[in-house]
């Protein structure tokens, strides 16, 4: 059997510029002399764990481990020592990679380490694992439990990569930049091995800085919201750079919603609709606003090829058409490292992956999210009320930079709905709020009380942390 490889490129390495993080770049002949050195150092372990920092050394020791087949561990550098301990403890990784003169933390100095250097020189292995065997061991971030591990196939990766592909138009033509971290999904899958299994070019400047993503010339730019609000915050102030980022062909959001207004400020900044997706650590990207389809606003698109997305009705649902989105396909992860209950737990009977997200389709067939079921289902009034639905309401007022909607414990209603808002200047009225949401959605949707704050919590991705708002 012909196993096709994950990185065809590294074997006939074409003549361009495959990694440039900040000043610094690897060829495909530089990536594939230093990636098959570190490989051959490499073959015969079980895991190596890598100390995915956002640099050259992180993506060319990860693109090592995928040659030797072994797999990796990325590793978020700010985990603290508990969480660090038991992810190495879970993992049980042979050796931590790391880029050369770097201080380790606690528990991970302990392991055996392997310098990553970029200017090594050898082979490339010709012998290509099968699809089935694993690529990476991606940790979730840990917001119902410890963090888990969720183990991700080969196969998976190059499915995946090959599905966005088709809907983003992708080939090695293009030059992605992003200034993403490389221990989740985003910044790793599809921002480092994505490009190189095109074949093209990743340009990682450190920050979505607005002068620094124009003078990248890039075709596509990923990012999350924090980091496009911030963009478009610079862009106003400078429409040489907006015009300059305007000559690229997609701009794609994912790990949290875009708002309505900062779509709208990117568009007048450079022309371009930003794209949306959907995706976790278990499942990689799900859906996708396609290159050549109107962008939908609070959408993140329809379901990839061979990818199966179902809305599953919640219990006592009353037609807003709210349903748990379960999903099956050949990017599901292989199940959780040393979690057979867990990974069962997270299954349907009939062997769908439960997301643990609440949405509902739209007239075109995008996938709009309202929230998670875990924080944003909120219970009011007889109703089941997405959180999410209620913040892009909020979004789309003038006065409101930054909104978070959780349910608050009511004698009366069971669970009020409160939103958290960050103002965009001066606070507005809490019943101008009050009232924009009630004009734009059901009455019952309205926010009951609303609480104005300088920032909202967010973890590493941008996300809100809402078990950290006040009840």
């Amino acid at each position: 059997m012909v196993v096709t490889p994950l990185l065809p490129a590294l074997l006939d390495p074409p003549d361009r510029v495959a990694l440039r993080f900040g000043d610094t770049a690897l060829t495909y002949s530089e990536l594939a002399g230093a990636a098959g050195a570190l490989a051959a150092a490499l073959a015969g372990r079980q895991r190596v764990a890598v100390h995915a920092t956002p640099t050259l050394h992180t993506a060319v020791g990860v693109t090592a481990a995928l040659l030797a087949g072994v797999p990796a561990v990325p590793l978020n550098p700010k985990l603290g020592e508990r969480e660090l301990g038991h992810v190495l403890g879970d993992s049980a990784p042979e050796v931590v990679l790391a880029a050369p003169g770097v201080e380790l933390p606690g528990p991970l100095a302990a392991l055996p380490r392997v310098d990553v250097d970029i200017a090594g020189t050898g082979a490339v292995p010709r012998d290509e694992p099968p699809p089935s065997a694993p690529g990476l061991v991606i940790y979730t971030s840990g917001t119902t439990g410890p963090p888990k591990g969720a183990v991700l196939s080969r196969g998976a990766l190059a499915s995946n990569v090959d599905a966005l592909a088709e809907a983003w138009e992708w080939t090695a033509d293009d030059l992605l930049a992003h200034a993403l971290p490389l221990f989740h999904v985003h910044g790793l899958v599809l921002g480092v091995v994505g490009p190189l299994r095109r074949g093209g070019t990743l340009h990682h400047p450190g920050t979505l800085d607005a002068r620094a993503l124009a003078a990248a010339g890039a075709s596509m730019v990923f990012g999350v919201p924090t980091q496009y609000h911030r963009l478009a915050d610079q862009l106003e102030s400078d429409p040489d750079s907006g015009a300059a980022i305007g000559r690229a062909r997609l701009l794609v959001s994912g790990s949290a919603a875009l708002t309505a207004v900062d779509h709208a400020r990117l568009h007048k900044a450079t022309g371009l609709a930003v794209r949306e997706r959907y995706g976790l650590t278990e499942t990689l990207i799900l859906t996708a606003a396609r290159a050549g389809d109107e962008p939908e606003p609070g959408t993140v698109g329809r379901p990839l090829r061979d990818t199966e997305v179902r809305l599953t009705p919640l219990p006592g649902e009353q037609g807003d058409g709210l349903g748990a989105v379960e999903v099956r396909g050949p990017g599901l992860f292989d199940g959780y490292l040393n979690r057979p209950d867990a990974t069962a737990a997270a299954h349907t009977s009939d062997g769908w992956f439960s997301t643990g997200d609440i949405g509902r389709w739209t007239p075109s067939g995008a996938l709009a999210l309202v929230g998670r079921k875990a924080t944003d289902l909120i219970k009011s009034g007889g109703y089941k009320i997405g959180a999410g639905e209620i913040e892009n309401a909020l979004l789309e007022h003038a006065g409101v930079a930054e909104a978070a909607v959780i349910g608050v414990p009511d004698d009366d209603l069971g669970e009020r709905v409160v939103a958290f808002v960050v103002p965009a200047g001066s606070a507005p009225g809490e019943r101008e709020l009050i009232d924009h949401v009630a004009a734009l959605l059901a009455p019952h949707k309205r926010p009951r009380e609303v609480r104005f704050t300088d920032s909202l919590p967010r973890n590493d991705m941008g996300k809100v942390v809402k078990a950290r708002l006040p009840r």
